[in-house]
């Protein structure tokens, strides 16, 4: 039976909920549709988060971002959009997704949206996705 897209997210315990850990996850082939035009849109999904007590299949997640193909959303309705559903799925302490969607018309559009777990403060040492070319990186 051949894959198909899925709105359905799944999980599996986090192995190490005892310890803060970023998990990175880029997904380079995002598509939905302009829902003014119909005509697509490609993005780059940048998604980092720190688990809880669960963590997101990729297989699944993968399925869920194909799901929107053929889905007309505005850029920053769909990025909160699949925020909300991965802060849903897994009760994470943080997520952070940055959607860099590619130029139309002249123009680029970045949309970054995040969760943070109420309470929750990120370890000294930190845990955000470094910069290349920042001070301290090779």
């Amino acid at each position: 039976m051949p894959t198909k897209p899925s709105k359905n997210l799944d999980t599996f315990p986090n192995p190490h909920p005892g310890r803060d850990y970023l998990i990175e996850i880029d997904m380079p082939e995002f598509t939905c549709l302009c829902p003014k035009t119909g005509q697509p849109d490609f993005a780059t999904l940048a998604l980092e988060y720190v688990p809880d007590r669960k963590c997101v299949e990729l297989k699944s997640l993968k399925l869920y971002i194909w799901s929107f193909r053929d889905e007309g959303h505005f850029h920053e309705d769909v990025t909160n959009r699949i925020l909300s559903d991965l802060v849903a799925a897994t009760s994470p302490r943080y997520m952070r997704l940055k959607a860099k969607f590619n130029v139309r018309g002249g123009i680029y559009t970045t949309v970054t949206a995040e969760h943070r777990q109420s309470g929750w403060t990120p370890s000294p040492v930190g845990l955000a996705r470094e910069t290349p070319g920042a001070a301290g990186t090779r």
